[in-house]
């Protein structure tokens, strides 16, 4: 499912300030790097929650597959993203490689160790627990409210808001992942895209249609009623 990308088979050791993680100590983890092919499960759900993870490079997402087959996408994992933190045992989501991602690898056991002794890294660590609920009750409300042009609008202004590039945006996902993230069909979301396309406020760069540009940030906000 995975290739080790160390050569010599060990631990890489790193300090937690590397991995964006702030704590008083700064102290040395020893973390494993796995390349995993575009489509490859990262973990499943129900599996034995005993790691975090953060993404090195590539893109990540984790859903659930609901009773009458359908894929329900609740997040999007991207470059410098920790994810994985649960409470509880177990994993509650299936993660998988949008496309081929180098993931890092940290123990759980060995953080909520070194966190009993460092407030600072407790604090971080309770921070981005509340940073994942915040994201699941947006995108709650996403699902909930929003219409299927807002809830494409709303997407973008996220992704706009993660990107690092400062000109052109690259989505890593396909038409069926961002469908699947805001519970639209793909023809739904093709609709919706050029119907922004229309109005002004994006192009697309690329034939694929996954390099976006955007033009008016401002009414992308105006049409994501629920940003503001």
């Amino acid at each position: 499912m995975f290739v080790r990308t160390s050569t010599d088979g060990t631990y890489q050791p790193t300090t937690l300030g590397d991995l964006g993680i702030s704590s008083s100590s700064n102290q040395l983890v020893c973390l494993s790097e796995f390349t995993y092919k575009k489509g490859t499960e990262i973990f499943g759900e129900g599996e034995p929650a005993e790691y975090i993870y953060q993404i090195k490079l590539g893109a990540a997402r984790s859903y659930k597959m609901l009773n009458d087959g359908r894929r329900q996408i609740g997040a999007f994992h991207l470059s410098g993203d920790i994810f994985g933190l649960v409470n509880g045992d177990f994993h509650r989501f299936t993660a998988e490689a949008v496309v081929q991602t180098t993931v890092r690898l940290l123990m759980r056991r060995r953080l909520d160790e070194a966190a009993q002794s460092d407030s600072v890294l407790a604090r971080e660590l309770l921070s981005l627990t509340t940073k994942n609920l915040q994201h699941a009750e947006d995108h709650m409300l996403l699902l909930g409210r929003k219409d299927a042009v807002e809830r494409v609008a709303a997407f973008l202004v996220e992704m706009d808001q993660r990107s690092t590039a400062t000109a052109v945006m690259a989505l890593p996902m396909t038409r069926r992942d961002i469908a699947d993230y805001l519970g639209l069909t793909i023809e739904t979301v093709s609709r919706a895209l050029s119907r922004l396309r229309r109005a002004g406020v994006l192009e697309f760069t690329d034939v694929n249609q996954r390099e976006i540009n955007i033009l008016d940030r401002k009414q992308l906000h105006a049409f994501d009623l629920q940003s503001h």
